[in-house]
């Protein structure tokens, strides 16, 4: 029997952490938290999580980077930029991560679940295929969509929320046209990639879709832009499965950005993307953790996509 939601979630998440950096551990434990004390949310299923496989990043990393991360790991850690750190165990933090992604994306094309919630670290965006950054080591994002593809999707639609640009999912997909990319992010910003003008290689052309907000943007004109031009390319591209990037750092509270969005714009974030995948593929959403630095924030805006795609 198909459930309306199910969660995934990599228990290792915790070895993963720097002092002081704001990418950590917490944040999970914050949402967790916030599910165990809500009765509805407490009693969603959870699926089994798998150990990670080699295989599954170079699904859309190249070689190179796969080794620069379990490298640097097998060293101890260190850190691959001035934001985006490694230990000793972030290899297979990351690569567990991933195959949480991967099965949270399986299990809605096999019909087990409507849609899934992988609470999920570290986030994946930011991760090109040659390069870990931002945070990111592995694209959890991206290898969703090639683990559904291998399931049976045909076209997949990301939509990516978090306040910054994507541009690993960007430069993974730019040259696809199974793969539509949208993004409603803060600019200019880190990593400074996003322009509008931007919209895939020519035998991919539309299937990039920016759309750059600038500082102080409010919930009102957010979900204004979401309405009027990411759900309509969604629509029109008619995806097998959405796959949502769902970074939380768009909040006003949040410490690293500069948007207005409230607990609530979440839960409408959450009702849009339903409705459309109710009307386009079945109700067949992904949901994978991206950003997000404030606790109370997003352990509350979490909570509300939930309680929506749970109904």
């Amino acid at each position: 029997m198909t459930v309306p939601l199910a969660l995934i979630r990599n228990d290792d998440q915790s070895a993963h952490a720097s002092p002081g950096h704001p990418e950590r551990p917490d944040r999970v434990v914050a949402i967790l938290e916030g599910i165990a004390a809500d009765d509805q949310l407490a009693a969603l299923p959870w699926l089994d999580a798998p150990s990670g496989r080699r295989a599954l990043p170079l699904m859309v990393h190249s070689d190179d980077e796969v080794r620069r991360v379990e490298g640097l790991a097998v060293k101890g850690g260190g850190w691959f930029d001035p934001d985006t750190y490694c230990t000793g165990d972030s290899y297979v933090v990351a690569l567990n991560a991933a195959a949480c992604a991967a099965r949270a994306a399986e299990a809605v094309m096999q019909e087990a679940t409507r849609a899934a919630f992988a609470v999920v670290r570290p986030p994946g965006h930011h991760a090109t295929p040659s390069l870990p950054m931002g945070f990111c080591l592995f694209n959890n994002a991206a290898i969703a969509v090639r683990a559904a593809q291998r399931a049976g999707a045909a076209r997949v639609a990301i939509v990516d929320i978090d306040v910054h640009h994507g541009n690993g999912s960007q430069d993974i997909f730019y040259a696809d046209p199974t793969v539509l990319y949208t993004s409603l992010h803060q600019f200019p910003w880190y990593p400074g990639t996003g322009h509008a003008s931007d919209r895939g290689d020519p035998g991919a052309s539309g299937t990039t879709v920016n759309v750059p907000v600038p500082p102080g943007t409010d919930a009102t004109r957010w979900l204004e832009l979401f309405d009027e031009v990411v759900l309509p390319e969604v629509t029109a591209f008619e995806p097998d499965l959405v796959v949502v990037s769902a970074g939380f750092d768009a909040h006003r509270d949040d410490p690293l950005a500069e948007l207005r969005l409230e607990d609530e714009t979440y839960s409408a974030i959450a009702e849009r993307v339903r409705t459309l995948t109710e009307a386009k593929c079945e109700g067949r959403s992904v949901w994978l953790l991206e950003g997000g630095y404030d606790l109370r924030a997003i352990a509350a805006s979490v909570a509300g996509c939930l309680h929506v795609l749970a109904a």
